[in-house]
């Protein structure tokens, strides 16, 4: 799979769907950003900068400070993919956050989603 689309993709033009996607189910932002933060390492003036520097998602996942060590314990499927089998790095840390989102839409509490 040619993932060079999703790795230009600004992190900044995705970012607004995360938001929606979690308010739209009674979530906030600020537990977006604790999601995000959590993955990554980022803290609330390093988003700034990455939202308003328009950062594609390569960039977003491969600067990041930390990649949680707990990832590892993230399981299941999205977009049709077994996130845990996704060989690509990059892909699979793309596929990561986009199943936390998932989780936070669907209800499950802060701590089960960041795997505490």
């Amino acid at each position: 799979m040619d993932n060079t689309r999703v790795y230009k993709m600004s992190f900044a033009s995705v970012y607004p769907h995360y938001i929606t996607k979690a308010e739209k189910k009674g979530r906030t932002k600020d537990e977006v950003h604790q999601i995000i933060f959590w993955l990554t390492g980022y803290n609330k003036t390093d988003l700034h900068q990455i939202l308003e520097n328009k950062t594609n998602f390569e960039d977003f996942f491969t600067k990041a400070p930390l990649i949680n060590p707990n990832v590892s314990k993230i399981t299941g499927v999205i977009c049709g993919y077994r996130v845990e089998d996704i060989q690509d790095t990059i892909m699979q840390q793309v596929r990561y956050l986009d199943k936390l989102i998932d989780e936070l839409a669907k209800g499950k509490s802060m701590e089960k989603i960041l795997r505490k």
